[in-house]
């Protein structure tokens, strides 16, 4: 009963803009028609259906912004007119007054903005479900962006989080498709996320991180953060200048490469996932700009970094090799590691699920993103997915996401782009790195002074656990871990003395053969 106010303002925005048009075709009932038609009397829907669905969405709060602002990039989802009204969430969201943003800036550093800034612009350059962007310069003429959070955002986020809670909750309950997708796990995952967004002091940490990893990159300029002017609730950066990704016209006049940019699009997110664990995580055009300075012609500008996902080296070695076992075709390690990580039954039949993922992806290799259809891959794979009681990972949800904006981009800037061909030889190269002699080197190199304190030790320890009593059970557990350990140890060295024997006899082999040619 808590949340009966809220799913009443839910179902009266719906009816206000029409959003009722697609529910009612799934009732029959001639009352459920008759209910809605006798409540909505006098309603007048002369706006476009695109344009009432932004304001529908506008009006119902940031978490439903966000969802258009993700289904906007979907063209092959939504029609043309609805995709171009809802990519208007993106950076076009109705701002808050100038007075405000004032007051809130005042607020956040207890000084006047005059004692702040030289030049502040009251109109905003950008507004967004969760903040809005003014442009300022500071005091001996740096030119910032000063971003402010919308006023009273807690609130509204923690009465929708609530009722997504309660709602995963019944599904649970009440669904076994609900169980197995986790709904609760999920709505945990994405709790987490917003709270994290509506705290900007993490977001510019957040986007210094991001700036160090792809500074040798060359491919994407992230803003440096003026640190003595950042606050939860207002945050100063250098201001970027640059045209927006969904302006390709302008783009391609400026003469940017547009399909370079497509395939670079795809490098900087694969290096984010897979060598760093560390990616940019709302990648909508909003958010996505491009250079057209001389000194960075043709590099993306990333802003908005207020959702950024991480994975473990778990995450990426098991992502890593599903992608080659895609790329490679090889449908039986695919369903080897979904049953190994755990994401289906142990019992499952490794050639059943074989055959079933072969069904979904086999018809969309080789074809370029405009002919494939991903609303039917994805009802092939949900269909899969409930047949072999796939659960859903909720550690993995942003990175689907991202991998959605992604090819949303990728479809826009160059509709011929091959996804797989240009992401397949990148991991090659990475699982090269992890496995071959380099990965080899770098984790000894990481693992010495551990190696270097713990070799002393192991007969001390060996010793204790031999002679300790009263506890056989706990005793035969640390001998074994002690012994794994040292047999990890042993292998290690082994490898280095190999690898340094290698080295020698290759010297020695080369030496003789210039000898015997001179």
């Amino acid at each position: 009963m808590r949340h009966f106010g809220r799913l009443v303002f839910i179902v009266v925005i719906v009816l206000r803009f029409g959003l009722d048009e697609v529910a009612l075709s799934a009732f029959r009932q001639r009352w459920v028609r008759a209910l809605v038609r006798v409540v909505t009397v006098g309603r007048r829907l002369d706006a476009p259906r695109g344009q009432r669905l932004r304001q529908g969405l506008e009006r119902l709060g940031p978490i439903f912004v966000k969802f258009g602002q993700v289904l906007s990039t979907r063209r092959d989802l939504t029609p043309p007119d609805v995709a171009d009204e809802l990519a208007k969430l993106q950076d076009r969201v109705p701002p808050f007054p100038a007075a405000t943003a004032r007051v809130l800036v005042e607020r956040a550093f207890g000084r006047p903005i005059e004692a702040l800034f030289e030049q502040f612009d009251a109109e905003p350059v950008a507004s967004a479900s969760i903040a809005q962007v003014h442009f300022a310069r500071l005091k001996g003429g740096r030119e910032v962006a000063v971003k402010v959070l919308r006023p009273g955002m807690l609130a509204a986020i923690e009465q929708d989080l609530t009722l997504l809670h309660t709602l995963a909750r019944w599904v649970e309950r009440l669904s076994a498709d609900g169980r197995r997708l986790r709904p609760r796990d999920v709505v945990a995952e994405f709790d987490a996320y917003l709270h994290d967004e509506l705290d900007l002091v993490r977001e510019a940490a957040n986007a210094a991180q991001l700036r160090r990893n792809m500074a040798g990159l060359d491919l994407v300029l992230v803003p440096e953060m003026i640190w003595e002017l950042c606050t939860e609730s207002v945050i100063v950066m250098e201001r970027m200048r640059g045209v927006p990704i969904s302006q390709i016209e302008r783009l391609c006049e400026a003469g940017v490469d547009i399909r370079k940019l497509a395939r670079d699009g795809v490098t900087i997110f694969f290096t984010q996932v897979f060598r760093d664990g560390f990616f940019h995580a709302d990648m909508h055009p909003g958010n996505i700009q491009v250079s057209l300075d001389a000194e960075t012609f043709g590099r993306y500008i990333a802003l908005d970094f207020g959702i950024i996902g991480t994975l473990t080296e778990t995450d990426k070695q098991y992502l890593a090799h599903n992608f080659i076992a895609f790329f490679r075709r090889d449908y039986k390690r695919v369903a080897e590691l979904h049953i190994e990580s755990g994401w289906v039954p142990a019992g499952t039949r490794v050639d059943a699920l074989e055959s079933a993922i072969r069904a979904v992806c086999e018809p969309h290799f080789d074809r370029p993103l405009k002919d494939i259809s991903l609303g039917q891959v994805l009802l092939r794979l949900f269909q899969t997915s409930r047949r072999f009681n796939v659960r859903i990972q909720p550690q993995l949800v942003l990175l689907q996401k991202t991998l959605l904006n992604v090819e949303g981009l990728g479809r826009q800037l160059d509709p011929e782009l091959d996804l797989w061909s240009t992401a397949k030889p990148f991991l090659e190269r990475w699982m090269d790195e992890q496995v071959g002699w380099r990965g080899l080197m770098e984790r000894l190199q990481q693992e010495a002074p551990r190696y270097a304190q713990l070799l002393p030790q192991l007969p001390r320890l060996v010793h204790q656990a031999l002679e300790r009593g009263g506890a056989p059970a706990e005793s035969a557990v640390l001998l074994a871990a002690v012994l794994s350990e040292q047999r990890r140890t042993r292998r290690l060295l082994q490898a280095v003395l190999w690898l340094a024997c290698g080295f020698v006899l290759g010297a020695l082999v080369m030496r003789a053969a210039l000898r015997w040619v001179h």
